[in-house]
C-alpha cells in the first residue's frame, strides 16, 4: 500500500508540473463549446458507459462530466486542458484530472480520476469524437486503482 501511494503521488507531481509551466494566451476560440453525448467504455470502473457533457472555458480548458449508468451508477468530473495538435485541424489531445462517486451492488465509491486522450471536432458536421484513458483510485471501502477505463466518447457540439 504504501508503494502505491509513493507512486500515485509521484505521478500526480509529475502531471502537475507539465501544467505549471506558462501557458501562452491566445484570442482563438475551441472548435466547439459544449458537446453532449455517449461514451462507451469497459464496466469495471466506478463511471463506466453513459452520459458526457464537456464544456470550454476558453480555448484550453474545459469541464468534463460522466454519468455511468451501468452495474450502478456513478458520476465523475474532470477538469481537462487541452492542447492542439498543430499538424491536424480541429484534432487536440488533452489531460486532466477530477473524482468520482459510485454506487455499485450497495456499495459506494469514492475516489480521484485521471484522464488523458484525443479530441477532434468534424468541421461540416456538429460531431465531436475522443477516445480517452481515465484511471481511477478509489479512496473508501474497496480502496485500490483500476486502470481499465479507456473510453470512446461521440458527443453533438453547440
Amino acid at each position: 500500500m504504501k508503494k502505491f501511494l509513493v507512486i500515485s503521488s509521484m505521478m500526480l507531481m509529475c502531471c502537475s508540473s507539465l501544467f505549471a509551466q506558462e501557458e501562452i494566451t491566445t484570442t482563438a476560440e475551441p472548435a466547439y463549446r459544449t458537446a453532449v453525448g455517449i461514451r462507451i467504455g469497459p464496466n469495471s470502473p466506478a463511471v463506466s458507459t453513459g452520459i458526457t457533457v464537456k464544456h470550454f472555458l476558453d480555448d484550453r480548458h474545459a469541464l468534463e462530466g460522466m454519468l455511468g449508468l451501468t452495474n450502478g451508477v456513478g458520476f465523475c468530473g474532470l477538469y481537462e486542458w487541452h492542447q492542439p495538435i498543430a499538424s491536424v485541424e480541429n484534432l487536440q489531445w488533452f489531460a486532466g484530472g477530477g473524482a468520482f462517486l459510485g454506487v455499485r451492488e450497495s456499495r459506494t465509491l469514492l475516489g480521484v480520476a485521471g484522464i488523458v486522450g484525443l479530441d477532434y471536432k468534424f468541421p461540416q458536421i456538429p460531431l465531436n469524437i475522443s477516445i480517452d484513458w481515465k484511471p481511477e483510485i478509489n479512496l473508501i471501502n474497496d480502496v485500490g486503482y483500476d486502470g481499465a477505463g479507456v473510453g470512446l466518447s461521440a458527443r453533438f457540439t453547440f
